[in-house]
C-alpha cells in the first residue's frame, strides 16, 4: 500500500518504493531459497514485485492489492516478467483470501509499508492469512516503521506518526512487541529485526505450525 504519483510512462511511481526496492531485495535474497514462491501484500504500485522479479528469475512472485482499480497497473509494469503472476485481489480483513488458490502454500508472504496505513485489526488479519498460506517453516517479512521499547524513537518517525493519526485516528507506527504478540498467537515465531534505511524495520517472523 504505498502513495503514489504518476510519471512520464503513464504508471503510478513511488518514489519511496523506488528508494527502498534495493535494500529490501537484499533482505529478501538473504532470507529466501534461490527459488521461492512469494505472496506479496500490498503491493501498491507493482515496483517492488517488478525489481524482484526481475532480479531472482528463479522465484515465482504472486502480487496483490486491496482495491481492483490498482491491479492493472500492476500487471502493466511487471508484463514480460514470467515469474510474476497476474496481481490478484486481496483484502487483508477479508478472511479466508478467497482470491489465492484453495490449500496454496508459499515459501514467504512479505508486506512492505502496510501496518501503520491501515486499521491495528489489519495486523491480526495478516498474521493470521500468514498463517494459512505460508509452509510450516516459511517466512513472513514485514517492513516499514516500528516503535521498539527501550529504544528512541526517531525524531522523524515520532513526527510521521503524528501526521498519520491526523490523517486517521486507526493509523500510526506499531509497537513491536504487539505485532510479535500478534505473530505468536498463530505460530508463527520473530526470528530477527533487520534494520533498514531511513529509520524502518524488517520484522522476520518463520512458522512454526
Amino acid at each position: 500500500m504505498i502513495n503514489a504519483a504518476p510519471v512520464n510512462d503513464g504508471l503510478p511511481f513511488s518514489p519511496a518504493a523506488d528508494r527502498n526496492k534495493g535494500p529490501w531485495l537484499a533482505v529478501l535474497a538473504s532470507l529466501l531459497p534461490p527459488a521461492a514462491r512469494v505472496l506479496e501484500i500490498a503491493s501498491g504500485t507493482g515496483q517492488h514485485a517488478a525489481h524482484c522479479g526481475a532480479a531472482q528469475p528463479a522465484w515465482q512472485w504472486q502480487p496483490s492489492e486491496r482495491e481492483a482499480a490498482a491491479l492493472p497497473a500492476i500487471a502493466a509494469r511487471c508484463a514480460g516478467l514470467p515469474n510474476v503472476a497476474t496481481p490478484v485481489q486481496i483484502d487483508v480483513l477479508a478472511l479466508p483470501w478467497a482470491a489465492t488458490p484453495p490449500g496454496a502454500r508459499f515459501d514467504a508472504l512479505v508486506a512492505m509499508n502496510l501496518l501503520h496505513i491501515a486499521p491495528w485489526s489489519v495486523c491480526a488479519a495478516l498474521m493470521q492469512g500468514a498463517a494459512q498460506h505460508v509452509v510450516v517453516g516459511g517466512l513472513l517479512i514485514v517492513y516499514g516503521p516500528f516503535i521498539v521499547d527501550g529504544l528512541a524513537t526517531a525524531a522523524g518517525n515520532l513526527s510521521f506518526d503524528a501526521d498519520l493519526r491526523a490523517r486517521d485516528p486507526l493509523w500510526g507506527l506499531r509497537r513491536q512487541d504487539d505485532v510479535m504478540r500478534a505473530a505468536r498467537a498463530v505460530g508463527l515465531q520473530h526470528e530477527q529485526s533487520m534494520a533498514m534505511p531511513a529509520n524502518n524495520l524488517s520484522l522476520v517472523f518463520r512458522l512454526s505450525r
